[in-house]
C-alpha cells in the first residue's frame, strides 16, 4: 500500500523563487548516524543555509534552516540534549543535503519555500495542507451578513483574513451576526424590507427563530428598513476592522456582573462568547498589520555586500543585489517601480501567501532593530540616483 503513494526520489531542492542563480547542493551519505555525524564535522562550514534529511527510500523527510549549518546539524547527534523528534529524524536519515544562503533571513524564506514544495512528513510549520485557513466575508445582497469562505467570492463587499479555520472562527462569526442582528439564512430566503411598497399588503413572518429572540433584525419579515440594516452591516465591519471594541467591552461587563451575582453558568457562556470574539479580532489585527508592510529591506550577505528584499503588502516579491554600476542602478530602479506600483497588494493575502506574510512579520518582531534599517521606495530610488 505504501508504494502506491510513494513520493519522488530526492535529487535536489529545486530552483529558488528569490534568486536567479541555481543554488549549489552539498550532499553527504551515511548508513549510520555516526557516519553522517563524522561527515558533517568534516564537510559542513559555519555559515547560514538550509538543510534536508532524506530517508533510505530517497524521500525528503525534513527541511530546516540554520544561522550556522555546522552547529545546527551537529545538534541532531547529541543524544542527551536533542529532543525526541530530532532523534527520530536522524535515525530515519541516510542522506543530508544543504544549500548555502546569503543570510539567516534568506534561509528562513528558502525553508518555507521548500516545505511548501516538498511537504516533508516531519515538518509541521508551513505545511500547506496541515493548517486549513478561511476568510471572513461580508456580503450577499440584498441583506449582507458575515460568513466564511475558503475562497472569497467576487461579490463579497469586504474580505478579511485569512485566519485558521475551525470551530472557534465559526463560533466568532455566529456571534458577530447575533450581536449586530444580521441574518445568516440561505440565499433562497426572500427578503422584505419595511419600506417596500406592495400592491396587496401582506404580513410577512420571519423565516427562523432568530428574529423572535432578538438575534436578527428580520429583513425577511419587513421588520427593519434597508437603511437601518445597512447601518448594522457597517457597524459589524468596524468591529472586523478593529475600529470598534464595543462588543468586547459590553460582554466583559456583563460577564463580571453575572459572576458577581453568582450566575456562573451565564458567566461561563459569556466567557466563551468573549474568547471567540477576542480570538478573531486578534488574528485579524495580526494579518492586517503584517499585510500593510511595504519597504525595501537591505540584508548583509555572508559573502559580503548586501541584498535588497522588496516587500509589498507583507509579501517578499523578489531580491536583488545592491546596485553598484550605472546599468545596475537603472535596472534596479525600474524593478522597484514595477514591484511597488504595479504589484502592490490590495487584496488580502492568499492562503498560499499568508505563511510568508506572517513569517516576515515574526522576523521583525524578533529583531525589532531591523525595522529601522528598512528603506522606503523613495529612499531606495534615491540610492539608485533616480527620482520617484
Amino acid at each position: 500500500m505504501k508504494g502506491l503513494f510513494s513520493r519522488l526520489a530526492f535529487t535536489g531542492f529545486g530552483p529558488s523563487a528569490l534568486s536567479d542563480a541555481a543554488p549549489t547542493l552539498c550532499p553527504i551519505v551515511g548508513k549510520r548516524p555516526s557516519q553522517l555525524r563524522d561527515k558533517v564535522r568534516h564537510s559542513c562550514p559555519r555559515r547560514p543555509g538550509i538543510y534536508g534529511m532524506v530517508d533510505p527510500a530517497g524521500e525528503l523527510i525534513y527541511v530546516g534552516k540554520a544561522k550556522c549549518l555546522r552547529t545546527r546539524l551537529l545538534s541532531y547527534f547529541r543524544r542527551k540534549s536533542r529532543d525526541p523528534k530530532a532523534g527520530r529524524i536522524v535515525e530515519s536519515t541516510r542522506l543530508i543535503a544543504w544549500e548555502y544562503t546569503p543570510s539567516e533571513f534568506a534561509a528562513l524564506l528558502r525553508e518555507l519555500e521548500l516545505i511548501r514544495r516538498w511537504q516533508p512528513r516531519f515538518n509541521v510549520q508551513g505545511q500547506p495542507k496541515r493548517r486549513r485557513r478561511t476568510y471572513i466575508c461580508v456580503g450577499r445582497q440584498p441583506a449582507p451578513y458575515v460568513y466564511l469562505a475558503a475562497k472569497p467570492p467576487s461579490s463579497a463587499q469586504t474580505v478579511y483574513g485569512p485566519v485558521p479555520s475551525g470551530e472557534t472562527v465559526r463560533e466568532a462569526v455566529r456571534r458577530i451576526n447575533d450581536w449586530y442582528r444580521l441574518r445568516d439564512c440561505p440565499q433562497t430566503q426572500e427578503m422584505h424590507f419595511a419600506e417596500q411598497n406592495e400592491l396587496f399588503p401582506m404580513v410577512h413572518t420571519a423565516g427562523c427563530i432568530r428574529h423572535e429572540i432578538s438575534a436578527c433584525s428580520g429583513p425577511c419579515a419587513a421588520a427593519c428598513s434597508r437603511g437601518d440594516y445597512a447601518d448594522q452591516v457597517k457597524a459589524a465591519r468596524r468591529f472586523l476592522d478593529g475600529e470598534d471594541r464595543t462588543p468586547l467591552q459590553t460582554i466583559e461587563r456583563e460577564m463580571a456582573e453575572a459572576s458577581a451575582a453568582l450566575s456562573f453558568e451565564l458567566a461561563a457562556s459569556l466567557r466563551d462568547r468573549l474568547n471567540a470574539l477576542r480570538w478573531l479580532q486578534a488574528h485579524l489585527a495580526r494579518v492586517r498589520s503584517a499585510a500593510r508592510d511595504s519597504f525595501v529591506y537591505p540584508v548583509a550577505s555572508y559573502e559580503g555586500g548586501q541584498r535588497w528584499y522588496l516587500v509589498t503588502g507583507g509579501r517578499v516579491r523578489t531580491s536583488v543585489p545592491v546596485p553598484r554600476t550605472e546599468s545596475q542602478r537603472q535596472t534596479t530602479a525600474e524593478l522597484l517601480k514595477e514591484v511597488f506600483r504595479g504589484n502592490a497588494a490590495k487584496a488580502p493575502p492568499s492562503v498560499d501567501e499568508i505563511d510568508g506574510v506572517l513569517l516576515v512579520a515574526a522576523w521583525f518582531r524578533k529583531y525589532g532593530e531591523e525595522r529601522a534599517r528598512t528603506l522606503s521606495l523613495e529612499q531606495a530610488l534615491r540610492m539608485c540616483q533616480i527620482r520617484a
